[in-house]
């Protein structure tokens, strides 16, 4: 897609119009959409010079690049939107190598009939949250699909970052004795959507905790990048498939302690209305790290030394265990099983 500047002589009607399938053609409709709405929530260099690409210098060194895609429903929730969740998850994804986030792609599949005021309201703030994590998004496309054939709006992303020299952090190096610690109160993003989905609704101060993490991710790296083993952002699944997924891949184990996981009460006890784990529950501006015994005081200080790292905790260790299981110690001192999700909590979380 052309993302093409031009001086159109009507402007879109913004307040009252809706998307329609011409919006979508290739012609003048397509070409006010994207200068009305997204020209003018992403504005950048790149987007100006009306290229189908964006070309773009990067230091020398080590690259990764991370795709993704946003159906969440409802499309607006206490805490964020799917375009604020769009630009936080692909740059989390990106931190969680530990490296700079540089640039964004987005791409948005419009149904016919969806509202231009909220399509803007969603433009308007990925442009915000871009611009605030200093990662713009330089090249984008949209289409549009009749009506019943999408949701409103789906948004894909793509993003690439610069790892620093000599790190390597990769899903198969925990170790037997390093030190687990999460960033801060786990389940707040998957109750902040459940209370506004529309077969579940109910009333909940909890916000979701959307947040772009690379921030907190680069002081980590400066006070103990040695002793980082692996990040993980523990979205969909939650953090016992995180912990699973882990313990799979580095064929380990892990033993967690539950009352020293970060849980506000709120959550807590919306969890316990639904009948969820709350170690099920989604997250969006959480990570999880595994750290070498002999530098985890030292990034578990510099977590809470960050706001978003405020209520970071060390929760449990590495365990030798050729099953791989995770096992956590309850608040009753007993032990369970700690599984992968079985089915799906609530479809379309992020």
């Amino acid at each position: 897609m052309n993302m093409m500047i031009k001086a159109y002589r009507r402007k879109l009607d913004v307040a009252n119009g809706r998307v329609d399938l011409s919006h979508g053609a290739g012609g003048r409709a397509m070409g006010q959409l994207i200068e009305g709405i997204f020209h003018k929530a992403f504005d950048n260099d790149w987007l100006r010079a009306g290229n189908d690409q964006s070309a773009f210098s990067v230091p020398g060194g080590r690259m990764v690049m991370t795709t993704d895609a946003y159906v969440v429903s409802p499309l607006f929730f206490p805490g964020g939107n799917i375009g604020t969740l769009a630009v936080h998850g692909t740059i989390n994804d990106i931190a969680m190598a530990g490296a700079v986030p540089l640039y964004l792609s987005a791409s948005f599949i419009i149904e016919e009939g969806f509202p231009f005021a909220d399509l803007e309201r969603i433009a308007q703030s990925m442009g915000a949250a871009s611009r605030e994590a200093g990662v713009p998004i330089i090249t984008g496309d949209t289409k549009v699909v009749e009506r019943c054939k999408a949701d409103g709006v789906f948004i894909s992303t793509a993003g690439v970052g610069m790892v620093p020299d000599g790190l390597d952090l990769r899903s198969d190096a925990a170790r037997p004795g390093d030190a687990v610690i999460i960033s801060g109160s786990i389940g707040d993003h998957g109750v902040a959507v459940m209370s506004k989905h529309e077969n579940l609704e109910f009333d909940t101060d909890i916000a979701s905790d959307s947040a772009a993490l690379h921030g907190l991710v680069a002081d980590m790296i400066a006070a103990g990048g040695a002793h980082i083993r692996l990040m993980r952002d523990p979205t969909r699944g939650g953090i016992a498939a995180t912990l699973n997924e882990i313990a799979s891949q580095s064929r380990v184990g892990f033993r967690i302690d539950e009352d020293k996981i970060p849980l506000k009460p709120e959550v807590a006890a919306a969890c316990e209305f639904l009948g969820l784990d709350p170690l099920n529950v989604a997250n969006e501006g959480k990570l999880v790290a595994v750290v070498a015994p002999e530098g985890a005081n030292a990034v578990l200080a510099t977590m809470r030394a960050h706001p978003l790292g405020s209520e970071a905790a060390l929760v449990g260790h590495v365990v030798a265990d050729d099953n791989c299981f995770v096992q956590m110690t309850t608040s009753f001192g007993g032990g369970r099983i700690v599984d992968w999700l079985s089915g799906e909590q609530l479809p379309r979380i992020c």
